[in-house]
């Protein structure tokens, strides 16, 4: 019986206890969305997008310097404006045709910063989907910081299920890690050869997306050099390039 009521296992089950009560005191959106006000500050201007307004987490922020098992959710990938997302969100800007009258989803949404800039671009319709159910409040925030009416957010895995009406699939930063490249590599050409669908993915020249399959399968439609402030947060990458991925082109 003692083997049980360790030491270890108590500190293992007050650990837990405390970050399921911190996520409990923050379950309403009212909540959280107070938490996102009062932890992120309004950023956006030294990006490749400056017209578009976000809430980030900056040096500014309590929880850039806190240490990091006081944040209460799972890690704030949304109030990151990653360099991906940067170079698609200026391409679609500078591009509107992409999305005009289309109904269009983000995979992997984060900030919603690629879902904003499709409905500033005349979108017909907008999923932003990021399995963070924070991010969703987050896209909100933001949408609604941009004059905008949100897009609907979906928090379910959307990644190889089975879509149907959409246009254009966007897709920034995703191709961080080689197992979640291949899902979305054999997603994406179901998505292409089945339904059509156009397919636009940003990405900063990560080594895992350099060296996998899909690479080989993209047509370069753009090339961004980032501000020195986004060189200096993401470890010296210098540039971001947009791509459009369609194996058509290359039977």
């Amino acid at each position: 019986m003692l083997g049980r009521f360790s030491p270890q296992r108590y500190g293992q089950c007050f650990k837990t206890f405390v970050k399921t009560f911190e996520q409990a005191r923050f379950k309403s959106n009212e909540s959280i969305r107070r938490f996102i006000s009062e932890n992120t500050e309004t950023g956006g201007q030294l990006s490749l997008t400056p017209e578009v307004k976000l809430r980030l987490l900056t040096p500014n922020c309590r929880f850039w310097r806190e240490r990091p098992e006081l944040w209460p959710f799972d890690d704030p990938y949304w109030a990151i404006y990653w360099p991906g997302g940067q170079a698609l969100s200026r391409y679609l800007l500078d591009n509107p045709d992409e999305c005009q009258g289309k109904t269009v989803l983000d995979v992997g949404s984060g900030c919603g910063a690629s879902a904003i800039a499709a409905k500033l671009c005349g979108a017909a319709h907008v999923i932003a989907n990021d399995i963070d159910e924070v991010a969703a409040i987050a896209t909100q925030m933001n949408s609604e910081l941009n004059s905008l009416e949100p897009p609907v957010c979906v928090s379910e895995n959307m990644i190889a299920s089975q879509i149907q009406g959409v246009d254009l699939i966007l897709l920034g930063d995703m191709f961080y890690d080689e197992a979640l490249a291949t899902s979305l590599h054999t997603w994406l050409d179901n998505c292409v050869r089945t339904h059509g669908t156009r397919v636009l993915i940003g990405d900063p020249g990560r080594a895992q997306f350099q060296s996998h399959d899909i690479r080989g399968l993209l047509r370069p439609l753009v090339q961004y050099e980032l501000p020195e402030s986004v060189k200096e947060e993401n470890y010296g990458l210098t540039c971001s390039r947009v791509w459009l991925y369609h194996p058509q082109f290359f039977k």
